[in-house]
C-alpha cells in the first residue's frame, strides 16, 4: 500500500502591497503666508519631493515649494527647498500614512522695506498616500506647518496639498 505525501506547509500572505524604497511626488499647494506689518497672502502653487526608505518606516527626503499670487497686480512668490526625515506607517488596504520634517531655506518676494527676502525655514506635518489600481501610482494628500523668520519674526503658516506618487 503507498503512503500518501505529507501534507504541505501553510501559506501565508505578509501582504497584497509591494513597497518600494523610492517615491517621487508631485502635486498641487495651497499656502498662506502671513507676516508682520499686515503681510497676508493666499498663495497657489506647487510642491514636489523625493523620498528613500531604508527601511519599511523611515526614510529620508528632499522637497521643493513654489507658491505665487499677485494681489494689487504686482507679482508675489514663496519659494522653499529643503531636506529631512520621513516617517511612515503602513495600514491596511494600502494606505501609507507619513510624517516628516523638513529643514531648508526660503525665499519671498517682492522685496520689502522690512528686511531681507532670504530665511531659514521648517516644515513639519505629515499626510497619507492612498493607494490606486495602478501599482506605482498613489494619490497623495496632506497639510503642514511652515515655519519662517522674516523681518524679525517667527511667521507658523499653514500648507495643504495634493498630487501623484510615483513609487519605483
Amino acid at each position: 500500500m503507498a503512503t500518501p505525501n505529507p501534507t504541505p506547509d501553510p501559506q501565508y500572505v505578509q501582504g497584497v502591497f509591494t513597497n518600494y524604497s523610492w517615491q517621487a511626488y508631485f502635486g498641487y499647494a495651497f499656502f498662506h503666508f502671513s507676516g508682520p506689518h499686515g503681510i497676508s497672502r493666499n498663495m497657489n502653487g506647487f510642491n514636489y519631493g523625493i523620498v528613500y526608505y531604508f527601511n519599511n518606516w523611515f526614510g529620508i527626503e528632499g522637497e521643493m515649494m513654489a507658491n505665487h499670487d499677485s494681489p494689487n497686480g504686482q507679482s508675489s512668490w514663496f519659494l522653499f527647498g529643503g531636506g529631512g526625515p520621513r516617517f511612515r506607517w503602513l495600514a491596511p488596504k494600502g494606505i501609507e500614512v507619513f510624517a516628516h520634517a523638513v529643514v531648508g531655506y526660503s525665499h519671498l518676494t517682492p522685496q520689502t522695506p522690512y528686511g531681507k527676502q532670504e530665511a531659514f525655514a521648517y516644515v513639519l506635518g505629515g499626510g497619507a498616500d492612498f493607494s490606486t489600481p495602478f501599482r506605482r501610482l498613489a494619490l497623495r494628500v496632506g497639510a503642514d506647518m511652515v515655519g519662517t523668520r522674516y523681518f524679525n519674526d517667527n511667521q507658523f503658516n499653514p500648507r495643504a496639498y495634493g498630487g501623484i506618487v510615483f513609487k519605483f
